[in-house]
């Protein structure tokens, strides 16, 4: 077989400390598809990151497929790994299932922004934005203490892993929210998933945050 066929097609550009990209690379590891999918490191917000010879938009995740079409975004990922063959398929297909990672997206959304605003100057932050992810991180937290706890998030699916990404980005890289206050069930939910080989295998290092 020449060298050529033997590499793998598809590539998967990421940041290491990117939990929307975390998403992707253990849905790789959970799929069965890491030999099918390259991964590949890159800077971001720099003029000479590697993704932005693939796409414009140069953030991560960007999986660029055999033809050199490149899918950005998270959930647009899962769904093309879906249809490559990941065992088990990630995105949910019934109401409740997608209303579940929807839920945690939300949370990983509000988390970025508050996490975006601690790092700028002091003097160039934001209050209000921050009171308001700090208000919406909690409430959320609060729904999904209540969801784990009745047996919710026990699949390996989008939502697992989204649920993983959130609870391990707070835990590497935005310290400051407090997630385990008074929310046991979700501690213990997180505990076993970090124990996860797709977990271990992606965990990001600490930003100081």
């Amino acid at each position: 077989m020449l060298l050529s066929q033997a590499l793998p097609k598809l590539r998967l550009y990421y940041s290491e400390g990117s939990p929307y990209a975390r998403i992707c690379r253990m849905a790789l590891r959970e799929g069965g598809l890491v030999a099918k999918v390259q991964e590949a490191v890159t800077t971001l917000r720099d003029p000479a990151a590697s993704v932005l010879t693939h796409s414009p938009v140069g953030r991560v995740p960007a999986l660029v497929l055999e033809d050199g079409t490149t899918v950005t975004e998270t959930t647009l990922i899962l769904g093309w790994l879906d249809r490559v063959g990941s065992q088990p398929a990630m995105l949910p297909v019934d109401a409740v299932g997608l209303a579940a990672y929807g839920r945690v997206l939300g949370l990983l959304d509000g988390i970025a922004v508050w996490n975006r605003e601690l790092r700028r100057p002091v003097d160039e932050r934001s209050p209000s934005v921050i009171a308001l992810e700090v208000t919406r991180a909690g409430r959320v937290a609060d729904v999904l203490e209540e969801a784990v706890v009745a047996g919710a998030y026990n699949s390996v699916d989008a939502g697992y892993l989204a649920l993983a990404a959130v609870l391990g980005y707070a835990e590497k890289r935005h310290t400051v929210w407090r997630w385990r206050l008074d929310r046991p069930g979700l501690a213990r939910w997180f505990g076993q998933a970090s124990e996860r080989a797709c977990f271990l295998e992606t965990v990001p290092p600490p930003s100081g945050i």
